[in-house]
C-alpha cells in the first residue's frame, strides 16, 4: 500500500462504491469473497457471541454492510435489539430488510461515518466491527474510536473485530501480501487481484494486530483474545 493517508479515498468516495456493491455483500453462506476464511470467521464470532449474549440484548453492527454478521449472530441467539451503522443507505436498507425478515422486531439504522456516532455510555451488550476499522486513518482516529467502543459497551460487553490487518515488519508484510495476492489470483485471475489491490491501496489504511490489541489495553478493556488469523486477516474480541 503506497497511497499516503492524505490521498486516500474520501468518505463520499467510499460511500459511493459501497452504494453500488450491495449484492456482493449479501451472501451469508460465503461472506466476502476477497476476505480469507470469511465463512469461518462468521461462525467463530457468532458462536462466541452466543456464549455471553441472551435474548433481547442490544447489538451494534458497525459498517454492517448487508447485515451478514448480525444475521449470523441471530442464528445463534434470537431475538436481539439490532442497531446498524453504515455509510451506505442501500446497504442499510438491505441489512434492515434481511434482519427484519429473520423475525427481529427492533432494528434501528444510522447512516453515518462511525467516527461521527455519539451513543450513551454503557449502551450495548455487543459491538460487531467487520471490515470497517481499516478505513480509520491517523493514530488519533484509531485511539478515539477504541475509546468510544469501550465507552459504548456495557460492563461485561464485548466487541468483535474482523478485518484486514498489516504486519509491522516490512519483510513479513511483503511475504504475506504476496500470499494474499496469490489467493486473489486463484479466485479470479490477475485482473481480479489487481482490482482488489487497487481499491485497498486507495481506500484502506489497516494497522497491525499488535497495534490494535495495544489500543484495547489503552482503552481499558479487561480481557481480549484472538479468535482467528490467516495471513493479512485477523479476528479478535475485547471484553469491557
Amino acid at each position: 500500500m503506497t497511497t499516503p493517508l492524505e490521498q486516500k479515498s474520501t468518505i463520499q468516495e467510499i460511500q459511493t462504491r459501497f452504494d453500488n456493491d450491495v449484492e456482493r455483500f449479501s451472501k451469508l453462506e460465503t461472506g466476502q469473497q476477497a476476505t480469507i476464511d470469511a465463512p469461518l470467521v462468521l461462525d467463530l464470532v457468532a458462536q462466541t457471541a452466543a456464549l455471553h449474549l441472551k435474548p433481547n440484548d442490544t447489538i451494534l453492527d458497525l459498517g454492517c454492510g448487508a447485515g451478514n454478521f448480525t444475521l449470523r449472530v441471530l442464528q445463534e441467539i434470537h431475538p436481539l435489539e439490532c442497531h446498524l451503522v453504515d455509510l451506505s443507505q442501500p446497504m442499510l436498507t438491505r441489512a434492515s430488510e434481511r434482519i427484519e425478515a429473520s423475525g427481529v422486531k427492533y432494528v434501528q439504522t444510522y447512516q453515518s461515518d462511525l467516527r461521527e456516532l455519539d451513543f450513551d455510555e454503557n449502551t450495548f451488550d455487543c459491538i460487531l466491527a467487520g471490515a470497517v476499522l481499516h478505513h480509520l486513518r491517523d493514530n488519533e482516529d484509531w485511539q478515539e474510536t477504541f475509546e468510544n467502543l469501550y465507552k459504548w459497551l456495557k460492563p461485561g460487553g464485548r466487541i468483535y473485530v474482523s478485518d484486514l490487518v498489516s504486519f509491522d515488519e516490512p519483510g513479513v508484510q511483503k511475504l504475506m501480501w504476496k500470499r494474499y495476492g496469490d489467493y486473489l489470483e486463484s479466485l479470479g485471475g490477475t485482473e481480479y487481484k489487481e482490482k482488489v489491490f487497487a481499491y485497498i491501496d486507495k481506500e484502506d489504511s489497516p494497522r497491525s494486530l499488535p497495534f490494535q490489541l495495544g489500543l484495547l489495553r489503552y482503552a481499558g478493556f479487561s480481557h481480549y483474545d484472538i479468535l482467528h488469523r490467516n495471513s493479512v486477516f485477523a479476528c479478535y474480541y475485547g471484553e469491557k
